[in-house]
């Protein structure tokens, strides 16, 4: 139930959602990480491990997770600290997040396989109607993609081709720029609609990306 779920309280992410969820107050549920507390609420009753303590780094599930994330990345979680939604948060660097993503991409792990393709099966599941990544799981075939808090985002092909990055200071306007241009040095033209840049009321220039290679 809502009660054994330990995550922040919020109201829905999505601008839509939001305004219709209105004066209710925040709950456990409609905070947008919810899902990911269920998801690990029930492995810990499938595996028989306790509930109460669950984001605890200590706990068997966490453990279970660094592991895996480790052995993914190919290095070794660098700290271990708290996301917004009280998981605890464990540190990679963007290597190791890359290698970590291509390699569930292209595993033959059966669990491996189940996750991603459920994601691109149901990408509104992943970000929400109107988000970018949403879109643009729909508009490139085999695409897998997943935004994070504090401006980080992963995506990847089918072939394991894997783009990966963090802004700096951790805002969320240059996604689909970033996102657009990293597709297309892969040969990938999806649509843009970046945010223009308007003096007064007519637009005077574009958010661009600038990818060098070195």
């Amino acid at each position: 139930s809502e009660r054994d779920f330990q995550n922040a309280r919020d109201k829905p992410l999505g601008d839509t959602e939001r305004r219709e969820w209105g004066n209710q107050e925040p709950t456990r549920l409609a905070m947008n990480c919810s899902g990911k507390h269920a998801g690990m609420l029930a492995t810990c009753v499938a595996a028989g491990w306790p509930t109460d303590t669950y984001l605890n780094p200590a706990h068997p599930l966490q453990v279970a997770i660094k592991d895996e994330l480790e052995q993914l990345a190919g290095e070794e979680v660098s700290l271990t600290s708290a996301d917004g939604c009280g998981a605890p948060l464990f540190l990679l660097s963007l290597m190791g997040l890359a290698r970590a993503m291509r390699a569930i991409t292209i595993s033959t792990d059966v669990i491996h396989q189940s996750v991603v393709q459920a994601c691109r099966n149901y990408p509104e599941l992943v970000a929400g109607e109107k988000r970018l990544t949403t879109r643009l799981m729909r508009e490139v075939p085999g695409l897998f993609m997943k935004e994070g808090a504090e401006g980080v985002e992963v995506a990847t092909l089918a072939d394991g081709r894997t783009i990966v990055f963090k802004i700096s200071d951790g805002s969320l306007r240059p996604f689909e720029t970033l996102m657009v241009a990293a597709l297309a040095e892969f040969g990938i033209s999806v649509t843009d609609t970046s945010e223009r840049i308007y003096g007064g009321s007519e637009p005077i220039g574009s958010i661009r990306a600038c990818i060098t290679r070195g």
